[in-house]
C-alpha cells in the first residue's frame, strides 16, 4: 500500500452531460407540478419583484408573504420559467437570507426589462 489515494481517471462514457441535463429537466418537471397553485403565486411575487428594478431571492418572496413551496426543489422551476420568459435575468450570487439554509450562496435575480436601481 502507498499510502496515497488512487482516484481512478474518467474514463469515455462515464461523464454523460446529455444525461446529467434529461435528468436536470426530468426533478424540474416533477417538482413542479407538486403545487400548481403555490407555483401561481409564486410567479406573481416573481413578477411583483421583477417590476422594482431591484435585486432580489427566494428569501425575500416568502417575507412578503408567500408560502414555503411543498419542496425546496420548487423553486428552481419558477425562477428558470421567469427566466426563459424573459421576466427576470441573473443578477448574481449572494448569501442567502434564509436562516433554514445557513446563508449559504443562491441566485440573485432582477427585472429583465428594469434599470437597476439602489435598494
Amino acid at each position: 500500500m502507498t499510502g496515497q489515494l488512487q482516484i481512478p481517471e474518467p474514463t469515455p462514457g462515464t461523464i454523460n452531460a446529455a444525461a446529467g441535463e434529461h435528468a436536470k429537466q426530468t426533478g424540474m418537471a416533477r417538482a413542479d407540478q407538486l403545487d400548481p397553485h403555490w407555483a401561481d403565486a409564486c410567479d406573481q411575487r416573481i413578477a411583483k419583484f421583477a417590476a422594482r428594478g431591484i435585486p432580489f431571492q427566494a428569501a425575500d418572496l416568502v417575507a412578503d408573504g408567500l408560502d414555503e413551496p411543498p419542496h425546496p426543489n420548487c423553486w428552481g422551476p419558477r425562477f428558470r420559467a421567469a427566466s426563459h420568459a424573459g421576466v427576470i435575468r441573473f443578477h448574481g450570487y449572494a448569501k442567502s437570507k434564509r436562516a433554514t439554509v445557513h446563508r449559504s450562496i443562491c441566485h440573485e435575480w432582477i427585472g429583465a426589462d428594469t434599470e437597476e436601481r439602489a435598494a
